[in-house]
């Protein structure tokens, strides 16, 4: 067993009310399928307004790899289709039906490479997976050169995974089995150093073990990917997380892949915080309704870190967080605002709270000047094409940049993209 950073990181204090004890399940009333966060996908609907879908069966596809298909959360009715310029995917609204409608999916051949790649592909399944460099799904014939199963998560609020993994062991071994056969590389296996040791399959040393520190970003994959096997343009690297390396797993023995997933509910305008078990697409107005404090809020799916104002709960997120929102009457005037924001960039001026936001695992302020200059070279010999916005989203809280440092990276990520990876 591999252990990393165990005295690095930051533990970043954000208000919350208590947990409250217990975990409940909830389906919401409404839901909707939509694009991973940051992804702007061309897709083939499948379904029209008014049509009646199963539970897991698919409404929409890319239109260049039609086997990836996009799947409804619940047993529903389309209530509307919301498509950007170029056919891209806004969001499919469904209302919920009280039918118990799932759709069931053949498993034979999925001892062959192919066979395993068209079941996650037709079943929903491939959307969560995630790829370094640049993010986004995996393209659906690429190999990756190593695969990381993320069995823990140090942002605030987070679930704990063990929790959600929690009567599921079978499952989640059958589904590391599973994900071994996608790649020649190794499968590391990310948990946190006090969690009980998983298990992995026996008889195969591609699978490892590695114990994370318990402060942010250790918790993140990009940190093990940048340590341990680092991207690069030629050599991709898998991400996934526990719970849905679980779900993998219980698709492949009963043919139905489970939606549900464990949520946290949380933030300072919340009368109490939450753990529940929800699905994908949930709606987050409902998911808050009775316990959010009167008054103006932000909803967001993720993170206090790295969430982003939504309506419905993101495909790979498991937290909720409900921020007061600023009103008039608290910004401050903007002459005033004028005086104390500085026209031009400040510089990173080097603490150590900047450099244990990045882990230890990569030199901060080296990093942050390609970033600011735009020096690809640089960042692609310090190790950027194992990172994400997500990644450097604590180095923003650290230096109060509100989201310039994640525009940076995703600027210089795209930009390498075109030039390098044509």
């Amino acid at each position: 067993m591999q252990i990393l950073g165990s005295g690095t990181g930051l533990n970043p204090d954000f208000p919350s009310p208590p947990v409250t004890p217990g975990i409940e399940d909830v389906v919401t009333e409404e839901a909707a399928v939509a694009a991973p966060e940051g992804s702007a996908l061309k897709v083939t609907t499948l379904v029209k307004e008014g049509d009646l879908v199963a539970q897991g069966a698919a409404v929409a596809c890319l239109r260049h790899a039609p086997d990836v298909c996009f799947v409804a959360p619940v047993a529903g009715r389309v209530a509307r289709i919301s498509l950007l310029a170029g056919k891209k995917l806004s969001e499919i609204v469904l209302f919920r039906e009280a039918s118990d409608a799932v759709e069931t999916h053949d498993v034979t051949g999925t001892k062959t490479d192919a066979g395993l790649r068209h079941l996650m592909q037709s079943a929903g399944l491939w959307p969560l997976l995630r790829r370094r460099p640049f993010g986004g799904m995996p393209h659906p014939s690429e190999k990756p050169a190593a695969i990381v199963v993320m069995a823990t998560d140090t942002r605030p609020f987070a679930p704990d995974p063990q929790i959600a993994l929690e009567g599921r062991e079978d499952d989640f071994a059958r589904g590391l089995a599973a994900l071994a056969q996608l790649t020649e590389g190794p499968v590391l296996v990310c948990q946190q150093a006090d969690a009980p040791v998983l298990a992995l399959p026996k008889g195969d040393n591609k699978f490892r073990c590695v114990t994370c520190g318990p402060r942010h970003p250790q918790g993140l994959a990009g940190l093990p990917i940048h340590q341990l096997f680092p991207a690069g343009l030629d050599a991709p690297v898998w991400d996934i997380h526990a719970e849905d390396t679980a779900a993998l797993g219980a698709l492949l023995k009963t043919g139905v892949l489970p939606m549900t997933r464990l949520v946290s509910i949380a933030g300072q305008a919340l009368r109490e915080a939450h753990l529940l078990r929800t699905h994908p697409g949930a709606d987050l107005r409902q998911l808050t309704q009775r316990i959010v404090l009167p008054g103006p809020h932000l909803l967001m799916s993720g993170s206090p870190l790295d969430g982003h104002p939504a309506r419905w709960l993101s495909p790979r997120d498991r937290q909720v967080t409900a921020l007061p929102r600023e009103t008039a009457q608290n910004r401050p005037h903007w002459f005033i605002a004028a005086l104390t924001r500085s026209a031009g960039k400040t510089p990173a001026i080097p603490t150590a709270a900047l450099t244990q936001s990045f882990g230890a695992g990569l030199p901060a302020i080296p990093f942050l000047r390609a970033l600011s200059a735009g020096d690809d070279e640089t960042a692609l010999s310090l190790g950027i094409l194992s990172l994400l916005e997500e990644d450097v989203a604590l180095a923003d809280y650290v230096l109060s940049e509100n989201g310039q440092i994640t525009a940076q990276l995703r600027a210089m990520l795209d930009r390498i993209k075109t030039e390098f990876a044509a």
